[in-house]
């Protein structure tokens, strides 16, 4: 969060900050923490400037009586006391500084008007609804995802959790052909709306993940890796990487918006999921994803929020997936984003809709921490600008994977969407094996 909206001297309101808090239903009273320590911070570190103008005022006068010849023993005393508190009055800033950027740490995004007030996300806000829901007949009951990945022989679970433990795999046969389809299907889809491929690397340093990451994804989500040299921890999305990859830039406005198309294997521990979709594929610590990262002007990011919401949505429109969208509740929004929307598909063997795509709007929240300017230049500190940052899933695939199972399943086997086949060597349909 920027430390000049909570202060009102410089014309803003920290009530706005304090309503934000109560949305999310997180700490309000952190508000005027920080509007505490800033002030002492602030104190101190002018006090600070006044030892400094104060010691070279005074070296100026112990220079005049060296050269004078002049008894300079009382003055050099004083000089060394100033030096020596200022020493001190530093200790006191740099502790009163860490203290207030920890705070501000735990001070969520500013919620947008738009998100709809609530603690739980069974109160999402429907916003729009795709395709016509698919049911079991009395001719046919639909099988769920994890019985026609077995029947269809597309992934080994029992061997990959033998070899790599719980939510372990191996995709196997057309799991693997489906798998690449979706990858390069999606981008496809992307470069055609003028974003750029990236891969980047699936491990990051500890310090840069610790400004891409919130501080409790450290111990539910984030695998480390253990080595010589520095801590780094396996991405658990492109987001991650993608968000540093301008950190400590400036960015001038003719070279906006970018659009980058983020392809990985993404690794979670799910550590909060615990119990969860323990079978299938659904639900693993390693996964394949494509992903929509933007960087927009501080002005263009709700517009391209937007761009990104119909990219997602045409995806699964051309799978012909039925799904719907919400709006998420103020309560359930990550730190970092002040808006998103889920995408959820139908699944028609537990008749509900679930989670295939988030779509948020960071606004400048991951910029600043990671430096990226918005402007010409550096130099004006007084007007410096943000860009704005925003993600959105396009695919995670083996999740995708099952909603296209259980949706395109027949009697004897699953047809594959058309707009797959010609990823897939035009192949038109997954026979059983069992």
């Amino acid at each position: 969060m920027d430390i000049n909206l909570f202060r009102e001297e410089k014309g803003n309101n920290p009530e706005i900050i304090r309503e934000s808090q109560r949305r999310r239903f997180s700490n309000v009273d952190v508000v005027d923490e920080i509007i505490q320590v800033d002030k002492e911070w602030r104190q101190r570190q002018f006090e600070v400037d006044s030892f400094r103008k104060e010691f070279n005022k005074l070296n100026k006068q112990v220079a005049q009586f060296k050269i004078a010849k002049a008894e300079a023993t009382k003055i050099i005393q004083q000089t060394e006391k100033n030096k020596q508190d200022a020493t001190e009055k530093e200790v006191e800033v740099r502790e009163a500084f860490a203290t207030l950027q920890a705070k501000l740490l735990t001070v969520g995004n500013l919620v947008h008007d738009s998100v709809p007030v609530d603690k739980d996300e069974a109160n999402n806000l429907v916003i729009k609804l795709f395709g016509e829901k698919r049911f079991s007949t009395h001719d046919l009951k639909l099988k769920n995802h994890v019985d026609l990945v077995e029947l269809l022989g597309i992934a080994d679970t029992k061997r990959g959790a033998d070899i790599a433990g719980g939510r372990g795999y191996f995709l196997k046969g057309f799991g693997v052909r489906l798998n690449q389809a979706l990858i390069n299907f999606a981008l496809d889809s992307l470069e055609d709306r003028g974003f750029t491929p990236l891969q980047p690397p699936f491990f990051m340093r500890k310090d840069v993940m610790a400004k891409c990451a919130q501080l409790a994804q450290f111990d539910e989500e984030l695998y480390k890796v253990t080595g010589e040299g520095n801590d780094k921890f396996l991405i658990a999305t492109a987001e991650q990487p993608l968000c540093a990859y301008h950190r400590n830039q400036t960015i001038h406005p003719s070279e906006l918006p970018k659009r980058y198309a983020g392809y990985s294997t993404c690794f979670r521990k799910e550590a909060g999921s615990h119990g969860r979709d323990t079978l299938g594929i659904f639900r693993v610590h390693q996964f394949e994803k494509v992903e929509q990262f933007c960087i927009t002007a501080p002005n263009d990011s709700w517009a391209m929020l937007e761009e990104m919401l119909k990219n997602s949505e045409e995806f699964y429109q051309a799978l012909k997936i039925p799904y719907r969208v919400v709006s998420v509740v103020s309560g359930a929004l990550n730190d970092a984003a002040a808006k998103k929307y889920d995408l959820e598909g139908w699944f028609p063997a537990s008749e509900t809709y679930r989670e295939l795509v988030s779509c948020s709007n960071c606004t400048d929240y991951q910029s600043r921490r990671l430096d990226i300017r918005y402007g010409q230049n550096k130099s004006n500190e007084k007007t410096k600008q943000y860009v704005h940052m925003l993600n959105s899933t396009l695919t995670a695939t083996e999740r995708t994977i099952c909603c296209i199972l259980e949706n395109y399943q027949r009697e004897d086997g699953v047809n594959i969407p058309e707009v797959l086949q010609p990823y897939m060597g035009g192949k038109k349909f997954m026979p059983f094996k069992r």
